[in-house]
């Protein structure tokens, strides 16, 4: 029996304003998500040093991502909630000279398995930068990678945008 093959997708996102250095730092925050990313309302860390590899942040929120008929039986989420999509992180590596990072999801309740994921800010060379999320994971059953992609690049503009205006008080 042929093995699935990995899904793997990019999304990417130019900011006109913010550059690099600005941006960048934001990323940093890894136990900090819930601030940038729409309908994470939770993200603290659960182990190491933030922004250290290694260390392990707890996402939960209403991001939608949640697979019906979640057979994950390792419902550890601190927020008694099963209608939340929850999420166990931990960063891979860091590097702040390259402005890059790459975290793997370690356990979940929303079909991910195999997940890892480097997240890459671009400098845009004066003013604007780019930011690169790319994605690798097992197929996830119930869903079409097309429409993971789609969530993946509206998330990342709406975050975006967010640490934009935090930056520039619009």
């Amino acid at each position: 029996m042929a093995k699935n093959l990995k899904w793997e997708a990019e999304v990417s996102t130019t900011l006109q304003k913010a550059t690099a250095d600005q941006i960048w730092p934001l990323f940093q925050d890894f136990f900090g998500l819930h601030k940038w990313f729409p309908g994470l309302a939770t993200c603290y860390g659960i182990h190491g040093s933030n922004g250290e590899p290694g260390c392990m942040r707890y996402c939960s929120g209403s991001g939608g991502l949640k697979r019906e008929g979640n057979n994950n039986t390792n419902n550890n989420n601190d927020d008694g909630d099963s209608n939340l999509s929850w999420s166990k992180e931990r960063l891979v590596a860091i590097s702040g000279a390259q402005m890059t990072f790459t975290y793997e999801i370690v356990d979940c309740n929303i079909g991910f398995e195999s997940y890892v994921s480097t997240v890459t800010v671009v400098p845009g060379g004066g003013r604007g930068c780019t930011v690169r999320w790319r994605i690798s994971l097992d197929p996830v059953v119930g869903w079409k990678l097309e429409d993971l992609v789609c969530r993946y690049e509206l998330g990342l503009q709406r975050m975006l945008k967010k640490m934009e205006a935090s930056i520039f008080g619009f």
